[in-house]
């Protein structure tokens, strides 16, 4: 658990549940985490902490699934680069137990990029009529670790 400050001299607590580190043989390294502000009203959200050393542009989706079959998900491109960073869902009030969401991240390459393989079969269509190639990785805040060997 971390904690920080707001304008109001008040600490605000912030409670962060993290799945594993995982990474692609591509090169995409990622984790996932939800977190939840203890304020008078709680907020929920989810992160995906990553680094991207595939050498092209990626798209990450990354998805907070709470309770009552509530999702919020976010689309977020991820440029090329050894440096680590994050992609975050909005901050939504909190609807029960912080031990009740989850988060799943999902890279992929869009077709266009140096990092798209042929679309001929593999590819499928977003909603905006982009091309995605197949899943790069996938990492969750509910994960198990991965097994050795």
């Amino acid at each position: 658990m971390t904690a920080g400050t707001r304008g109001t001299g008040a600490v605000a607590r912030t409670t962060e549940r993290c799945g594993p580190e995982v990474a692609s043989p591509e090169g995409i390294e990622a984790q996932t985490c939800v977190l939840t502000a203890a304020r008078d009203r709680p907020d929920t959200w989810a992160r995906t902490y990553y680094r991207n050393e595939t050498g092209g542009e990626l798209l990450a989706v990354l998805s907070l699934m709470g309770p009552y079959g509530r999702t919020v998900q976010t689309r977020c491109p991820i440029r090329a680069g050894d440096e680590p960073a994050i992609c975050e869902t909005p901050r939504e009030p909190s609807r029960g137990e912080h031990s009740a969401y989850m988060a799943v991240a999902e890279f992929s390459a869009p077709a266009n990029s140096a990092n798209g393989r042929s679309s001929g079969n593999g590819g499928e269509i977003e909603g905006n009529g982009a091309e995605i190639e197949p899943l790069l990785l996938r990492s969750g805040s509910n994960s198990p670790a991965p097994a050795d060997g």
